[in-house]
């Protein structure tokens, strides 16, 4: 995925949004037209004088408008507030459990190595894991506003009855959602569709009343015609309801069709495996991935990686392309060696049975001596024979070196070391640890004794005993995958334990009075993703540079000075970078000091740029830390640290 790919998407992801908003306001007046075509007849007796139009502007017309648009606006305003939550309130919507980061139950920490490697690989923090235990159907999906805050939900079905090539291309599918900025639309659209729906629910709700009601005997006869009236007006409405659910799935189909085969071509990338996406997708072809168990599967329908509730109409309405038509995108000729493959299976799953129940029953408890069979092997090659010299390039991408980066690192941790990260107190001492793991014993003492006794967020002997030599055995490098990993724990702290998290670094960070390339990076991380904003929608406010020119002037300024070691080289790099963004850049002065404070205000309003306005500020910075021909292992965390707060996911430099 080139750096225009990511970018473009991610703008095209925004636009999508201008483009939900005017499919939901026809929708909302197809079905304000409909009620209103209820109500003229329902008022034909009053206004029998009236043609259909002149009734629209008369008083009923009006405010029965008014009260259905306000309905509907109340229904999507209702879920809209509801799901402000992000990705962790729409897993607890469907009722999925989240998955212990420590969990020792084989299909979940399979999951958790894939999901691992491909965070690490792609440069975001690990998402936080849930399970559907009921859904016995293959599904999943992600939910979130931003890439380090996003939520992956699989079901039961899922993690039992995929293998791991093809659960790791399902992870794939759902990292390019991830990446593509398409988790923001899919929450939206949610609270538009509880909208759109709920003509269709009053409707309802007036039915039932209509049936179920018993009038008094003494005024029966009245009751009974309001009751007649009632059942009549809840039946229109609910025929209008079925308008809606159409235009609901309309919709839904309309935003989601082409960014699954998006997503599906995006994970043949990210894996280099397309028989594992196209097996899991043949699965669900054979098994199905309804969601049976929840009343919002329907709600869900754009945001899972196959259908998850039937329908009619479903050449029209589904969300997703036919499978075949997926599979065969993916590879051509895949289909049809899929059904080979599984026919065999079926075959040879056959014999064994019939050769079970022919055995003798002594044969019972003895290992098969048969031929061992190993699933298929990669096919697919990385055909990418040069790196791109531009750090934008290496955006929102997983390539084969960054892959193969992530599996030796996560290789070569104890695990000791990663069961650590998987538990709240020890993701808190890992962040302590980062600080003072070159310090010596003596001076390591001096810096813990700073921070206050507390159960999860006090200065722990034994754990810093565990973390401090892997951490220096690693060397420069280790600090952001190790805290991407320790993400999922970390969120797990209250909101009174993040702030004292924040306070406790910052009292390590100031104890010697300077702070180092490393501390401000660290330090921004954790009040990036563990701060009050952490999760919400950064909006655009900056449609062009010389909006941000400020800011620019202190970010390029701390680059500039990281990547050279003369005060005169550093002014002639920021002058040259900084000619990119205004044509007064000798105006621009480099700056002697830029605070933590100055660079967090700096990064926030980039951060509220365009998404095509960022790869130039990516490859600015990344001009800066490859001036001298290398890129040291404290630039490259400076550098992330920009991308992270730009909500570009920068992978391991792996070249």
């Amino acid at each position: 995925m080139s750096h225009q790919g990511f970018f473009q998407r991610q703008a095209k992801a925004r636009r999508n949004t201008s483009f939900l908003v005017l499919l939901f306001l026809t929708a909302v007046t197809l079905i304000t037209l409909a009620v209103c075509l209820v109500g003229y007849f329902v008022t034909r007796s009053e206004t029998s004088h009236l043609a259909f139009h002149e009734w629209l502007l008369s008083q009923h017309g009006l405010t029965t408008s008014a009260v259905v648009i306000a309905l509907i606006g109340i229904g999507s305003l209702v879920r809209w507030v509801d799901l402000a939550g992000g990705g962790t309130r729409v897993a607890k919507m469907v009722g999925a459990r989240p998955i212990d980061p420590d969990t020792r139950d084989h299909d979940e920490r399979r999951l958790r190595n894939i999901v691992e490697e491909m965070a690490i690989a792609s440069g975001v923090p690990v998402p936080e894991l849930y399970v559907m235990d009921q859904e016995t159907g293959i599904n999943a999906f992600v939910a979130g506003y931003t890439t380090g805050e996003a939520v992956m939900v699989v079901t039961h079905g899922a993690l039992t009855q995929l293998s791991r090539d093809e659960l790791q291309g399902v992870i794939g599918h759902e990292f390019s959602h991830i990446l593509n900025g398409d988790m923001r639309i899919n929450i939206r659209l949610i609270a538009l569709l509880a909208g759109i729906l709920m003509i269709g629910q009053i409707g309802g709700f007036l039915l039932r009343v209509s049936f179920y009601g018993s009038p008094r005997s003494s005024r029966s006869s009245r009751d009974g015609r309001a009751q007649a009236a009632m059942g009549i007006v809840g039946l229109a409405l609910v025929l209008i309801g079925y308008v809606g659910v159409f235009f609901g799935r309309l919709i839904q189909s309309a935003v989601s069709r082409q960014r699954e085969m998006l997503a599906d071509a995006s994970s043949v990338q990210f894996t280099r495996n397309p028989e594992g996406i196209a097996s899991a997708l043949y699965k669900i072809g054979l098994k199905g991935g309804y969601l049976d168990t929840t009343s919002h599967a329907s709600d869900m329908n754009h945001m899972c990686f196959g259908e998850s509730t039937r329908m009619k109409f479903a050449s029209l309405l589904a969300s997703h392309p036919p499978v075949e038509d997926r599979i065969n995108a993916i590879q051509p000729g895949m289909l049809a060696r899929l059904r080979s493959r599984f026919r065999d299976a079926r075959a040879t799953e056959d014999l064994r049975s019939a050769a079970a129940k022919a055995a003798p029953p002594h044969a019972a408890g003895f290992s098969d001596s048969g031929p061992i069979i190993h699933s298929p092997a990669r096919t697919y090659r990385d055909e990418t024979t040069q790196a791109s010299t531009r750090l934008s390039d290496r955006v929102g991408t997983v390539t084969p070196q960054s892959e193969a980066f992530a599996i030796g690192f996560l290789n070569q941790l104890p695990d000791s070391f990663r069961a650590q990260l998987n538990t709240r107190t020890g993701a808190v001492q890992l962040c302590y640890a980062l600080l003072i793991c070159g310090l010596s014993e003596e001076e390591r003492q001096g810096r813990l004794a700073l921070i206050p006794d507390h159960p999860v967020l006090g200065a722990q002997h034994d754990a810093q005993m565990l973390l401090i030599p892997t951490l220096r055995a690693a060397g420069d490098g280790i600090g952001f995958p190790a805290l991407e990993l320790a993400m999922p724990a970390l969120r797990k702290l209250d909101p009174d334990e993040r702030r004292l998290l924040k306070t406790n670094v910052q009292k390590l960070v100031a104890a010697d009075r300077k702070i180092s390339l490393f501390e401000l990076a660290l330090t921004s991380f954790l009040s990036r993703h563990l701060g009050e904003g952490a999760g919400r929608n950064v909006p655009v406010r900056y449609r062009n540079y010389r909006q941000v020119v400020p800011a620019l002037q202190r970010v390029l300024s701390l680059m500039a000075r990281a990547g050279t070691s003369k005060a005169a080289d550093a002014e002639t790099l920021f002058q040259r970078v900084m000619a990119s963004f205004t044509n007064r850049a000798d105006e621009t002065m480099i700056l002697e000091k830029v605070s933590l404070r100055q660079l967090r205000e700096a990064l926030t309003m980039l951060n509220g740029l365009s998404p095509l306005l960022k790869p130039a500020i990516i490859d600015a910075c990344g001009d800066c830390i490859i001036h001298d021909g290398k890129i040291e292992a404290r630039e490259y965390e400076l550098m992330r640290l920009v991308a992270d707060q730009l909500d570009c996911p920068m992978p391991p430099l792996t070249r």
